[in-house]
C-alpha cells in the first residue's frame, strides 16, 4: 500500500484546510517544493498535489508551485484541482506530472473522463469527495444528489487508474480515516482506490492495511504527517507489511 503525502498549495503555500474549508488554512510550509524535497528525503514514493484554488476557479491557479515541485523532485506526482479540459491534462502531463484527478468535471462531464482515459491511458484518476456519502464538487462548496458509489461505477471500465476517496468531514480534522466507507467502496469496484481524510495515526494506517483485499492500494496523508503525529518512516513501514 503506497502513502501518499499531500501536499495542499493555496496562495502559493503548503497548507491544510479544516473539512475543506478555505478560511480555516493553516500554512505549514511557504515553499511548497522544499516541502517536496523533505517528503522525498523521508523516503516516499509518490506525491499528491492539490491546487485548492484552483478548484474553485475551475483553472489551474498554483502552476509556479507545482512547477517548481516537478522541477525539484524525481517522485511521480499527481495532480488535482481546476483541470477540467483534456488541453488542460496534456499541459501538466508535459511537464512531468504523472497523474491528474478529475473530480468536479467527473460528476459534471464524466464524457471528459473516458475521452481523457483514452487519449492518457494509465495517468487518469476520479477523486471522489463525499460527504454523507453524497458528493462533493466545485472545490466542496457543493454537495451533489450523487452517491460516490453511483459515480465510481461510472468509470469501471474505462481505464480510470485509480479513485481517490476522500471523507470531506474528517479531511484535516485528524478524527480517523473512514475505513469502513472506503472499504465498502473499494470492495465494489475494481477500479484501485486510494483513501483520503482524517488519517491521525498510525492505528489508521494498520486499520487500512488489514482492508487492503478490498481493493485499497494507497492512502493520503497530510496533517498528521505535518505536525508528527505520524512519523514517515513507521508509516512507510506499516504499510510495507513490516
Amino acid at each position: 500500500m503506497i502513502l501518499y503525502p499531500a501536499i495542499d498549495l493555496k496562495d502559493g503555500n503548503a497548507v491544510r484546510l479544516l473539512r475543506g474549508e478555505m478560511d480555516q488554512a493553516t500554512i505549514f510550509n511557504t515553499d511548497p517544493a522544499a516541502q517536496a524535497e523533505t517528503f522525498q528525503a523521508q523516503g516516499f514514493e509518490w506525491l499528491h498535489l492539490v491546487d485548492l484554488n484552483g478548484a474553485f476557479a475551475g483553472s489551474p491557479v498554483n502552476g509556479a508551485a507545482v512547477e517548481s515541485i516537478l522541477k525539484r523532485v524525481k517522485l511521480p506526482t499527481q495532480l488535482g484541482g481546476g483541470i477540467r479540459d483534456l488541453d488542460t491534462i496534456a499541459f501538466w502531463l508535459e511537464r512531468g506530472l504523472t497523474r491528474v484527478i478529475l473530480g468536479t468535471v467527473a460528476v459534471k462531464n464524466p464524457t471528459l473522463v473516458k475521452d481523457a482515459c483514452k487519449a492518457f491511458p494509465g495517468h487518469v484518476a476520479v477523486g471522489i469527495d463525499a460527504r454523507d456519502g453524497y458528493v462533493a464538487v466545485e472545490g466542496w462548496a457543493e454537495t451533489s444528489t450523487l452517491k460516490a458509489l453511483d459515480l465510481a461505477l461510472k468509470f469501471e471500465d474505462c481505464g480510470v487508474a485509480a479513485i481517490i476517496y476522500t471523507d470531506i468531514d474528517r479531511d484535516g480534522a485528524l478524527g480517523g480515516v473512514n475505513v469502513e466507507a472506503t472499504a465498502d467502496l473499494a470492495s465494489h469496484l475494481t477500479t484501485p482506490v486510494i483513501a483520503s481524510g482524517g488519517v491521525s495515526s498510525l492505528a489508521d494506517l494498520r486499520a487500512l492495511k488489514e482492508v487492503e483485499h478490498t481493493g485499497i492500494n494507497g492512502v493520503i496523508s497530510g496533517r498528521a504527517l505535518y505536525d508528527g503525529r505520524i512519523d514517515p518512516a513507521a508509516a512507510l513501514a506499516v504499510l510495507r507489511g513490516e
